[in-house]
């Protein structure tokens, strides 16, 4: 892990774009209402799709949780108001994990 999530982020979603990726897919960040953050990372068409894990629930108080899955397609979280950078790292641990075990 780098320990800067956000530039990881910033730099596969660089490394994604080709003229057409970024046309069709990308990355979405937003606010929930209870309150928290939710991010959507689109894996069709890059080396992480295909790849799936099931629903992760990390819960330590009403404020502070992190949820995240990839369905292979999507890789989905939500999570605490305070809590988006760890969200972000866990979609690096993600990306790193699953590009270093190689094609499925």
């Amino acid at each position: 892990m780098t320990g800067d999530p956000f530039g990881f982020l910033q730099r596969w979603y660089s490394t994604q774009c080709d003229g057409e990726w970024e046309h069709a897919y990308g990355v979405k960040i937003d606010t929930l209402d209870n309150p928290g953050w939710s991010v959507a990372v689109d894996l069709v068409d890059t080396d992480l799709e295909g790849h799936i894990f099931d629903w992760r629930a990390l819960d330590r108080t009403e404020d502070d949780w992190v949820h995240i899955k990839s369905d292979g397609q999507l890789f989905q979280g939500a999570c605490g108001p305070l809590n988006l950078a760890e969200m972000v790292a866990e979609f690096e641990k993600f990306a790193t994990n699953t590009a270093s075990a190689g094609s499925i």
